[in-house]
Protein backbone atom coordinates (compact mmCIF):
# COMPACT_ATOMS: atom_id res chain seq x y z
CA UNK A 1 0.00 0.00 0.00
CA UNK A 2 1.73 3.37 -1.29
CA UNK A 3 2.07 5.56 1.58
CA UNK A 4 -0.63 8.98 2.05
CA UNK A 5 0.60 12.13 1.12
CA UNK A 6 0.88 14.76 3.91
CA UNK A 7 -1.18 17.40 2.74
CA UNK A 8 -2.17 20.10 5.19
CA UNK A 9 -2.03 20.24 9.12
CA UNK A 10 -5.04 21.78 11.26
CA UNK A 11 -7.03 20.41 14.53
CA UNK A 12 -5.23 17.24 12.55
CA UNK A 13 -3.21 15.96 10.15
CA UNK A 14 -4.98 15.72 6.21
CA UNK A 15 -3.53 13.47 3.85
CA UNK A 16 -4.24 12.54 0.85
CA UNK A 17 -4.66 8.87 -0.37
CA UNK A 18 -2.86 7.54 -3.23
CA UNK A 19 -5.65 4.75 -3.57
CA UNK A 20 -8.18 7.43 -4.27
CA UNK A 21 -6.35 10.58 -6.11
CA UNK A 22 -7.41 9.20 -9.32
CA UNK A 23 -10.96 9.98 -8.33
CA UNK A 24 -9.57 13.44 -9.18
CA UNK A 25 -9.36 17.24 -7.70
CA UNK A 26 -9.87 20.74 -7.40
CA UNK A 27 -7.67 23.44 -6.24
CA UNK A 28 -9.21 26.47 -6.54
CA UNK A 29 -7.96 30.09 -4.56
CA UNK A 30 -7.62 33.84 -5.50
CA UNK A 31 -4.49 34.74 -6.72
CA UNK A 32 -1.69 34.86 -4.57
CA UNK A 33 -3.23 32.60 -1.85
CA UNK A 34 -0.75 29.72 -2.40
CA UNK A 35 -2.00 27.33 -5.09
CA UNK A 36 1.05 27.32 -6.84
CA UNK A 37 2.69 25.76 -3.34
CA UNK A 38 -0.17 23.66 -3.16
CA UNK A 39 0.27 22.48 -6.50
CA UNK A 40 3.83 21.67 -5.88
CA UNK A 41 3.21 20.09 -2.73
CA UNK A 42 0.78 17.49 -4.33
CA UNK A 43 3.14 17.06 -7.43
CA UNK A 44 5.92 16.57 -5.28
CA UNK A 45 4.06 13.84 -3.02
CA UNK A 46 2.88 11.88 -6.45
CA UNK A 47 6.75 11.94 -7.52
CA UNK A 48 7.77 10.44 -4.33
CA UNK A 49 5.60 7.58 -4.62
CA UNK A 50 7.08 6.58 -8.04
CA UNK A 51 3.85 8.10 -9.72
CA UNK A 52 4.60 10.92 -12.97
CA UNK A 53 2.82 13.65 -13.06
CA UNK A 54 2.13 16.13 -15.97
CA UNK A 55 1.29 19.76 -15.32
CA UNK A 56 1.02 23.00 -16.62
CA UNK A 57 3.97 26.25 -15.82
CA UNK A 58 1.70 28.98 -16.43
CA UNK A 59 3.72 31.68 -14.43
CA UNK A 60 7.02 29.87 -14.43
CA UNK A 61 7.10 29.52 -11.09
CA UNK A 62 6.94 26.19 -10.95
CA UNK A 63 10.18 25.06 -12.56
CA UNK A 64 11.12 25.08 -8.95
CA UNK A 65 10.86 21.25 -8.51
CA UNK A 66 13.67 20.62 -10.21
CA UNK A 67 15.78 22.19 -7.69
CA UNK A 68 15.92 21.44 -4.42
CA UNK A 69 14.83 24.08 -1.95
CA UNK A 70 16.91 26.13 -0.07
CA UNK A 71 17.23 25.77 3.87
CA UNK A 72 17.54 29.69 4.36
CA UNK A 73 14.54 30.64 2.83
CA UNK A 74 12.80 32.33 6.00
CA UNK A 75 9.10 31.48 5.19
CA UNK A 76 9.62 27.56 4.53
CA UNK A 77 11.92 27.19 6.97
CA UNK A 78 9.80 29.05 9.46
CA UNK A 79 6.31 26.95 8.86
CA UNK A 80 9.03 23.93 8.95
CA UNK A 81 9.86 24.81 12.20
CA UNK A 82 5.91 26.27 12.98
CA UNK A 83 5.03 22.54 12.19
CA UNK A 84 7.09 20.73 14.02
CA UNK A 85 8.77 18.74 10.47
CA UNK A 86 11.78 16.60 11.85
CA UNK A 87 11.77 14.15 8.98
CA UNK A 88 11.34 17.79 6.52
CA UNK A 89 13.75 17.25 3.45
CA UNK A 90 14.47 19.57 1.30
CA UNK A 91 15.18 17.82 -2.37
CA UNK A 92 14.25 18.15 -6.06
CA UNK A 93 11.82 16.00 -8.19
CA UNK A 94 13.46 14.37 -11.75
CA UNK A 95 11.75 16.77 -14.36
CA UNK A 96 11.47 17.27 -18.11
CA UNK A 97 10.71 20.71 -19.31
CA UNK A 98 8.46 20.84 -22.69
CA UNK A 99 7.57 23.58 -24.20
CA UNK A 100 4.93 24.22 -27.70
CA UNK A 101 7.54 26.56 -29.12
CA UNK A 102 10.59 24.28 -28.14
CA UNK A 103 11.83 27.61 -26.51
CA UNK A 104 12.26 26.76 -22.73
CA UNK A 105 11.97 22.74 -23.06
CA UNK A 106 11.48 20.13 -25.58
CA UNK A 107 9.49 20.88 -28.52
CA UNK A 108 5.64 18.73 -28.01
CA UNK A 109 3.29 18.54 -31.50
CA UNK A 110 0.43 16.76 -32.58
CA UNK A 111 -0.48 16.12 -36.26
CA UNK A 112 -3.48 17.96 -37.47
CA UNK A 113 -5.06 14.25 -38.17
CA UNK A 114 -4.11 13.24 -34.42
CA UNK A 115 -5.92 16.45 -33.55
CA UNK A 116 -9.42 15.41 -35.73
CA UNK A 117 -12.05 17.89 -36.61
CA UNK A 118 -13.64 18.90 -33.87
CA UNK A 119 -11.16 20.02 -31.98
CA UNK A 120 -9.58 21.63 -34.50
CA UNK A 121 -13.41 23.35 -35.06
CA UNK A 122 -13.10 24.58 -31.79
CA UNK A 123 -9.63 25.39 -32.10
CA UNK A 124 -10.01 27.50 -34.81
CA UNK A 125 -13.87 29.05 -33.69
CA UNK A 126 -15.83 27.88 -36.75
CA UNK A 127 -19.47 27.89 -37.19
CA UNK A 128 -21.27 25.04 -37.59
CA UNK A 129 -21.68 25.56 -41.57
CA UNK A 130 -17.56 25.54 -41.42
CA UNK A 131 -17.37 22.93 -39.21
CA UNK A 132 -19.50 20.74 -41.89
CA UNK A 133 -16.86 21.62 -44.61
CA UNK A 134 -13.75 20.50 -42.02
CA UNK A 135 -15.11 17.32 -41.54
CA UNK A 136 -15.78 17.40 -45.48
CA UNK A 137 -12.15 17.56 -46.19
CA UNK A 138 -10.85 14.88 -42.89
CA UNK A 139 -13.18 12.25 -45.20
CA UNK A 140 -11.79 13.14 -48.18
CA UNK A 141 -8.36 12.91 -47.26
CA UNK A 142 -9.09 9.41 -45.94
CA UNK A 143 -10.90 8.25 -48.61
CA UNK A 144 -7.56 9.12 -50.87
CA UNK A 145 -5.03 7.64 -48.00
CA UNK A 146 -3.59 11.25 -47.30
CA UNK A 147 -2.01 12.30 -44.39
CA UNK A 148 -2.89 15.59 -42.94
CA UNK A 149 0.43 16.28 -40.64
CA UNK A 150 0.71 20.11 -40.46
CA UNK A 151 -1.10 23.24 -41.33
CA UNK A 152 0.37 23.19 -44.88
CA UNK A 153 -0.83 19.81 -45.65
CA UNK A 154 -4.16 20.93 -44.38
CA UNK A 155 -4.37 24.22 -46.30
CA UNK A 156 -3.58 22.40 -49.37
CA UNK A 157 -6.51 20.08 -48.82
CA UNK A 158 -8.93 22.98 -48.73
CA UNK A 159 -7.57 24.10 -51.59
CA UNK A 160 -7.96 21.01 -52.89
CA UNK A 161 -11.65 20.58 -51.87
CA UNK A 162 -12.07 24.29 -53.35
CA UNK A 163 -10.75 23.18 -56.61
CA UNK A 164 -13.07 20.23 -56.91
CA UNK A 165 -15.97 21.39 -54.97
CA UNK A 166 -18.51 21.00 -58.39
CA UNK A 167 -17.51 16.75 -58.39
CA UNK A 168 -17.94 16.61 -54.67
CA UNK A 169 -21.35 17.71 -53.79
CA UNK A 170 -23.15 14.67 -55.06
CA UNK A 171 -21.08 12.62 -52.88
CA UNK A 172 -19.73 14.78 -49.96
CA UNK A 173 -21.86 17.63 -49.91
CA UNK A 174 -22.54 21.25 -50.61
CA UNK A 175 -18.59 23.15 -50.29
CA UNK A 176 -19.04 26.77 -49.71
CA UNK A 177 -16.05 28.65 -50.89
CA UNK A 178 -16.78 30.97 -48.31
CA UNK A 179 -16.20 28.88 -46.04
CA UNK A 180 -13.02 27.43 -46.77
CA UNK A 181 -11.74 30.84 -46.95
CA UNK A 182 -13.33 31.22 -43.62
CA UNK A 183 -11.07 28.49 -42.44
CA UNK A 184 -7.90 28.91 -44.36
CA UNK A 185 -8.01 32.93 -42.49
CA UNK A 186 -8.78 31.17 -39.19
CA UNK A 187 -5.49 28.70 -40.02
CA UNK A 188 -3.27 31.70 -40.94
CA UNK A 189 -4.02 33.16 -37.28
CA UNK A 190 -3.16 29.60 -35.52
CA UNK A 191 -0.38 30.09 -37.60
CA UNK A 192 0.48 33.24 -36.16
CA UNK A 193 0.35 32.22 -32.60
CA UNK A 194 2.78 29.57 -32.87
CA UNK A 195 0.26 26.43 -34.67
CA UNK A 196 3.10 26.06 -37.03
CA UNK A 197 5.43 24.59 -34.46
CA UNK A 198 2.96 22.93 -32.63
CA UNK A 199 1.35 20.84 -35.74
CA UNK A 200 4.10 18.25 -37.59
CA UNK A 201 6.07 15.39 -36.47
CA UNK A 202 8.26 13.99 -34.32
CA UNK A 203 4.21 14.02 -32.62
CA UNK A 204 4.53 13.30 -28.94
CA UNK A 205 4.73 9.84 -27.28
CA UNK A 206 2.78 9.87 -24.71
CA UNK A 207 4.77 7.04 -22.96
CA UNK A 208 7.40 9.74 -22.91
CA UNK A 209 5.66 11.18 -20.10
CA UNK A 210 4.89 8.01 -18.31
CA UNK A 211 8.91 7.59 -16.77
CA UNK A 212 10.22 7.38 -13.24
CA UNK A 213 14.13 7.79 -11.98
CA UNK A 214 15.15 6.22 -9.62
CA UNK A 215 11.87 5.49 -7.94
CA UNK A 216 10.40 8.68 -8.49
CA UNK A 217 8.06 9.91 -10.76
CA UNK A 218 9.28 12.34 -13.29
CA UNK A 219 7.71 15.09 -13.29
CA UNK A 220 6.94 16.51 -17.56
CA UNK A 221 6.28 20.78 -16.79
CA UNK A 222 4.81 22.37 -20.05
CA UNK A 223 5.80 26.13 -19.77
CA UNK A 224 3.15 27.53 -20.79
CA UNK A 225 3.71 31.16 -20.24
CA UNK A 226 4.14 32.28 -24.10
CA UNK A 227 0.81 29.47 -24.51
CA UNK A 228 -1.34 31.19 -22.67
CA UNK A 229 -1.14 34.44 -25.00
CA UNK A 230 -2.94 32.12 -27.17
CA UNK A 231 -5.92 30.65 -24.95
CA UNK A 232 -7.45 28.52 -27.51
CA UNK A 233 -4.55 26.82 -28.41
CA UNK A 234 -3.38 26.13 -24.72
CA UNK A 235 -7.33 24.95 -23.84
CA UNK A 236 -7.31 23.16 -27.09
CA UNK A 237 -4.04 21.10 -26.58
CA UNK A 238 -4.58 20.10 -23.16
CA UNK A 239 -8.08 18.98 -24.20
CA UNK A 240 -6.57 16.84 -26.71
CA UNK A 241 -3.70 15.18 -24.57
CA UNK A 242 -6.95 14.20 -22.03
CA UNK A 243 -8.36 12.97 -24.95
CA UNK A 244 -5.01 10.86 -25.94
CA UNK A 245 -4.36 9.42 -22.90
CA UNK A 246 -8.24 7.93 -22.27
CA UNK A 247 -7.69 6.41 -25.96
CA UNK A 248 -3.92 5.16 -25.58
CA UNK A 249 -3.86 3.66 -21.90
CA UNK A 250 -5.50 0.74 -20.97
CA UNK A 251 -8.14 -0.21 -18.28
CA UNK A 252 -6.32 -1.18 -15.34
CA UNK A 253 -8.92 -0.13 -12.86
CA UNK A 254 -8.42 0.57 -9.00
CA UNK A 255 -4.66 0.71 -8.47
CA UNK A 256 -2.69 1.62 -4.98
CA UNK A 257 -1.68 4.59 -6.69
CA UNK A 258 -2.34 6.41 -9.99
CA UNK A 259 0.03 5.93 -13.18
CA UNK A 260 -0.30 9.45 -14.38
CA UNK A 261 -1.92 12.56 -12.47
CA UNK A 262 -2.72 15.57 -14.98
CA UNK A 263 -3.20 19.13 -13.27
CA UNK A 264 -4.83 21.33 -15.42
CA UNK A 265 -3.98 24.93 -14.57
CA UNK A 266 -6.46 27.76 -15.41
CA UNK A 267 -8.98 25.97 -15.82
CA UNK A 268 -11.38 28.08 -16.99
CA UNK A 269 -9.29 28.48 -20.06
CA UNK A 270 -10.95 25.25 -20.87
CA UNK A 271 -14.62 25.47 -20.51
CA UNK A 272 -15.12 29.33 -21.97
CA UNK A 273 -17.57 29.30 -24.76
CA UNK A 274 -17.36 25.22 -25.19
CA UNK A 275 -19.84 23.63 -26.89
CA UNK A 276 -22.69 21.88 -24.83
CA UNK A 277 -21.61 18.47 -27.48
CA UNK A 278 -17.60 18.63 -26.81
CA UNK A 279 -18.94 19.30 -22.61
CA UNK A 280 -20.77 16.20 -22.12
CA UNK A 281 -17.52 14.14 -23.50
CA UNK A 282 -15.06 15.84 -21.46
CA UNK A 283 -17.50 15.11 -18.62
CA UNK A 284 -17.56 11.45 -20.29
CA UNK A 285 -14.05 11.46 -20.26
CA UNK A 286 -13.43 12.94 -16.70
CA UNK A 287 -15.06 10.16 -15.55
CA UNK A 288 -14.41 7.09 -17.38
CA UNK A 289 -10.32 7.87 -17.55
CA UNK A 290 -10.25 7.26 -13.34
CA UNK A 291 -9.81 3.17 -15.06
CA UNK A 292 -7.21 3.80 -16.86
CA UNK A 293 -5.32 4.87 -13.32
CA UNK A 294 -5.32 8.85 -14.57
CA UNK A 295 -6.11 11.84 -12.03
CA UNK A 296 -7.26 14.67 -13.37
CA UNK A 297 -6.64 18.04 -10.74
CA UNK A 298 -8.11 21.35 -12.13
CA UNK A 299 -6.51 24.55 -10.79
CA UNK A 300 -8.82 27.62 -11.24
CA UNK A 301 -9.58 30.66 -9.13
CA UNK A 302 -12.91 30.29 -8.58
CA UNK A 303 -14.98 27.19 -8.68
CA UNK A 304 -17.63 28.04 -10.50
CA UNK A 305 -15.04 28.08 -13.46
CA UNK A 306 -15.90 24.24 -13.65
CA UNK A 307 -19.02 23.20 -14.77
CA UNK A 308 -21.24 21.21 -11.99
CA UNK A 309 -21.53 17.84 -14.21
CA UNK A 310 -17.65 18.22 -13.95
CA UNK A 311 -16.84 19.77 -10.42
CA UNK A 312 -19.39 16.67 -8.88
CA UNK A 313 -16.97 14.22 -10.21
CA UNK A 314 -14.01 16.09 -8.47
CA UNK A 315 -13.83 14.62 -4.86
CA UNK A 316 -10.25 16.00 -3.33
CA UNK A 317 -10.34 19.76 -3.00
CA UNK A 318 -8.42 22.52 -2.04
CA UNK A 319 -9.88 25.85 -1.40
CA UNK A 320 -7.73 28.97 -0.34
CA UNK A 321 -9.04 32.18 -0.01
CA UNK A 322 -11.43 33.77 -1.88
CA UNK A 323 -12.49 37.33 -1.71
CA UNK A 324 -15.78 38.53 -1.72
CA UNK A 325 -16.26 42.05 -2.90
CA UNK A 326 -18.84 41.66 -5.63
CA UNK A 327 -22.35 40.31 -6.19
CA UNK A 328 -20.44 37.39 -8.17
CA UNK A 329 -17.03 36.98 -5.64
CA UNK A 330 -20.32 36.69 -3.05
CA UNK A 331 -22.20 33.66 -5.18
CA UNK A 332 -18.70 31.97 -5.99
CA UNK A 333 -18.48 31.79 -2.01
CA UNK A 334 -21.79 30.44 -1.01
CA UNK A 335 -20.70 27.91 -4.13
CA UNK A 336 -17.45 27.45 -2.29
CA UNK A 337 -18.96 26.43 0.58
CA UNK A 338 -21.62 23.97 -0.34
CA UNK A 339 -19.54 21.35 -2.84
CA UNK A 340 -17.86 20.27 0.74
CA UNK A 341 -19.21 18.06 3.60
CA UNK A 342 -19.99 20.35 6.38
CA UNK A 343 -18.39 20.65 9.26
CA UNK A 344 -20.60 21.38 12.56
CA UNK A 345 -17.40 23.40 14.17
CA UNK A 346 -16.77 25.31 10.70
CA UNK A 347 -18.65 28.13 9.27
CA UNK A 348 -17.15 27.11 5.96
CA UNK A 349 -18.77 30.05 4.05
CA UNK A 350 -17.38 32.94 6.58
CA UNK A 351 -13.89 30.80 6.60
CA UNK A 352 -13.21 31.38 2.70
CA UNK A 353 -12.68 34.72 2.99
CA UNK A 354 -10.68 34.52 6.23
CA UNK A 355 -8.07 32.21 5.19
CA UNK A 356 -4.22 34.03 5.05
CA UNK A 357 -2.17 32.88 3.06
CA UNK A 358 -1.05 29.45 2.57
CA UNK A 359 -3.92 28.27 4.06
CA UNK A 360 -7.39 26.51 2.62
CA UNK A 361 -10.10 24.51 3.21
CA UNK A 362 -9.41 20.55 2.70
CA UNK A 363 -11.40 17.63 2.09
CA UNK A 364 -10.13 14.14 0.68
CA UNK A 365 -11.57 11.09 -0.12
CA UNK A 366 -11.75 8.20 2.57
CA UNK A 367 -10.74 4.78 2.27
CA UNK A 368 -14.45 4.03 1.09
CA UNK A 369 -14.33 6.82 -1.25
CA UNK A 370 -16.27 8.98 1.00
CA UNK A 371 -15.35 12.88 1.26
CA UNK A 372 -14.17 13.80 4.94
CA UNK A 373 -15.78 16.46 6.87
CA UNK A 374 -14.11 19.99 5.75
CA UNK A 375 -11.11 21.01 7.80
CA UNK A 376 -9.17 24.80 7.76
CA UNK A 377 -5.18 23.28 7.60
CA UNK A 378 -2.32 24.87 6.98
CA UNK A 379 -0.55 23.56 3.92
CA UNK A 380 2.58 22.18 4.36
CA UNK A 381 5.50 23.73 1.95
CA UNK A 382 7.16 21.18 -0.59
CA UNK A 383 10.76 20.20 -0.14
CA UNK A 384 11.60 21.86 -3.80
CA UNK A 385 12.56 25.46 -4.82
CA UNK A 386 9.33 27.73 -4.57
CA UNK A 387 9.91 30.05 -7.03
CA UNK A 388 11.59 29.91 -10.73
CA UNK A 389 14.91 28.76 -12.10
CA UNK A 390 17.58 30.38 -13.69
CA UNK A 391 17.74 30.02 -17.82
CA UNK A 392 21.24 27.98 -17.34
CA UNK A 393 19.81 25.50 -14.91
CA UNK A 394 16.89 25.10 -17.09
CA UNK A 395 19.32 24.50 -19.98
CA UNK A 396 21.24 21.67 -17.97
CA UNK A 397 17.96 19.96 -16.87
CA UNK A 398 16.99 19.73 -21.03
CA UNK A 399 20.06 18.29 -21.49
CA UNK A 400 20.19 15.68 -18.97
CA UNK A 401 16.55 14.63 -20.16
CA UNK A 402 16.23 11.12 -21.35
CA UNK A 403 14.20 12.19 -24.41
CA UNK A 404 16.41 15.62 -25.12
CA UNK A 405 17.23 15.20 -29.50
CA UNK A 406 14.05 13.54 -29.88
CA UNK A 407 11.99 15.82 -30.30
CA UNK A 408 14.11 19.08 -31.30
CA UNK A 409 14.33 18.70 -34.93
CA UNK A 410 11.00 18.81 -37.25
CA UNK A 411 10.18 16.05 -39.67
CA UNK A 412 8.72 16.69 -42.75
CA UNK A 413 7.20 13.61 -44.31
CA UNK A 414 5.41 13.00 -47.83
CA UNK A 415 1.88 14.00 -46.73
CA UNK A 416 -1.27 15.70 -47.63
CA UNK A 417 0.80 18.45 -49.38
CA UNK A 418 3.47 16.66 -51.40
CA UNK A 419 0.99 14.56 -53.18
CA UNK A 420 -1.40 17.21 -53.93
CA UNK A 421 1.81 19.82 -55.24
CA UNK A 422 2.80 16.65 -57.20
CA UNK A 423 -0.48 15.84 -58.52
CA UNK A 424 -1.13 19.60 -59.82
CA UNK A 425 2.68 20.28 -60.85
CA UNK A 426 3.28 19.66 -64.82
CA UNK A 427 5.87 16.84 -65.28
CA UNK A 428 7.93 17.29 -68.15
CA UNK A 429 10.17 14.74 -67.24
CA UNK A 430 7.33 12.18 -66.57
CA UNK A 431 8.19 10.35 -70.09
CA UNK A 432 11.78 10.30 -69.35
CA UNK A 433 11.43 8.86 -66.17
CA UNK A 434 9.70 6.12 -67.27
CA UNK A 435 11.97 5.14 -70.11
CA UNK A 436 15.10 5.38 -67.37
CA UNK A 437 12.75 3.16 -64.81
CA UNK A 438 12.24 0.56 -67.76
CA UNK A 439 16.05 0.52 -68.97
CA UNK A 440 17.26 0.15 -65.29
CA UNK A 441 14.63 -2.39 -64.67
CA UNK A 442 15.76 -4.44 -67.81
CA UNK A 443 19.10 -4.16 -66.78
CA UNK A 444 18.52 -5.79 -63.32
CA UNK A 445 16.60 -8.63 -64.82
CA UNK A 446 19.58 -9.78 -67.41
CA UNK A 447 22.02 -9.15 -64.18
CA UNK A 448 19.71 -12.02 -62.21
CA UNK A 449 19.99 -13.75 -65.11
CA UNK A 450 23.94 -14.08 -65.52
CA UNK A 451 23.94 -15.00 -61.53
CA UNK A 452 21.57 -17.57 -61.87
CA UNK A 453 22.77 -19.35 -64.87
CA UNK A 454 26.26 -19.86 -62.87
CA UNK A 455 28.11 -19.76 -66.48
CA UNK A 456 31.30 -21.00 -65.66
CA UNK A 457 33.33 -19.62 -68.41
CA UNK A 458 32.93 -16.13 -67.19
CA UNK A 459 34.56 -14.47 -63.65
CA UNK A 460 32.63 -14.97 -60.44
CA UNK A 461 31.58 -11.06 -59.99
CA UNK A 462 30.56 -9.50 -56.37
CA UNK A 463 27.37 -8.82 -57.16
CA UNK A 464 26.26 -5.53 -56.79
CA UNK A 465 24.12 -4.12 -54.27
CA UNK A 466 20.73 -3.68 -55.52
CA UNK A 467 19.32 -0.49 -55.82
CA UNK A 468 14.97 0.05 -56.27
CA UNK A 469 14.09 1.52 -59.64
CA UNK A 470 12.28 4.93 -59.44
CA UNK A 471 8.96 2.85 -60.09
CA UNK A 472 9.58 0.77 -57.10
CA UNK A 473 10.88 3.53 -54.77
CA UNK A 474 7.76 5.31 -55.43
CA UNK A 475 5.76 2.09 -54.44
CA UNK A 476 7.41 1.59 -51.69
CA UNK A 477 6.72 5.14 -50.62
CA UNK A 478 2.97 5.15 -51.60
CA UNK A 479 2.95 2.26 -49.25
CA UNK A 480 4.48 3.78 -46.53
CA UNK A 481 2.18 6.46 -46.47
CA UNK A 482 -0.86 4.49 -47.00
CA UNK A 483 -0.10 2.45 -43.95
CA UNK A 484 0.36 5.41 -42.03
CA UNK A 485 -2.50 7.14 -43.16
CA UNK A 486 -4.74 4.04 -41.97
CA UNK A 487 -3.21 4.32 -38.54
CA UNK A 488 -4.05 8.05 -38.44
CA UNK A 489 -7.48 7.41 -39.85
CA UNK A 490 -8.21 4.20 -37.64
CA UNK A 491 -6.54 6.31 -34.43
CA UNK A 492 -8.19 9.54 -34.91
CA UNK A 493 -11.58 7.32 -35.40
CA UNK A 494 -11.58 6.13 -31.85
CA UNK A 495 -11.26 9.82 -31.32
CA UNK A 496 -13.87 10.95 -33.08
CA UNK A 497 -16.37 8.42 -31.65
CA UNK A 498 -14.71 9.44 -28.37
CA UNK A 499 -16.06 12.73 -28.76
CA UNK A 500 -19.20 11.99 -30.65
CA UNK A 501 -18.08 12.39 -34.48
CA UNK A 502 -19.09 9.43 -36.85
CA UNK A 503 -16.55 7.40 -37.08
CA UNK A 504 -14.86 6.68 -40.70
CA UNK A 505 -15.33 4.16 -42.48
CA UNK A 506 -12.31 2.64 -44.97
Amino acid sequence: MAEPIFVGRGPRDLFLLPKMSNRHGLVAGATGTGKSVTLMRLAEGFSRLGVPVFLADVKGDLSGLCLPGLPPKAPVAKRVEQFGLEDFQYEACPAVFWDVFGEQGHPIRATISEMGPLLLTRLLNLNDTQAGVLQLTFKLADDNGLLLLDLKDLRAMLQHVASKAKELTTEYGNVSPASVGAIQRALLRIEEQGGDKFFGEPALDLHDLIQTKDGRGVVNILCADKLMQSPLLYSTFLLWMLAELFEELPEVGDLDKPKLVFFFDEAHLLFNDMPKSLLEKIEQVVRLIRSKGVGVYFVTQNPLDVPDTVLAQLGNRVQHALRAFTPRDQKAVAAAATTFRQNPNLDTQAVITQLEVGEALVSFLDEKGTPTIVERASIIPPGAQIGPIAAEQRKQVIERSPVFGHYEKMIDRESAYEVLKGKVAPDDGSKADAEQAAKRAEFEKKQQDEASRGDEEKPKKTPARRTDSIVVTFLKSAARSTASAIGFILKRGIMDNLFGTKKRRR
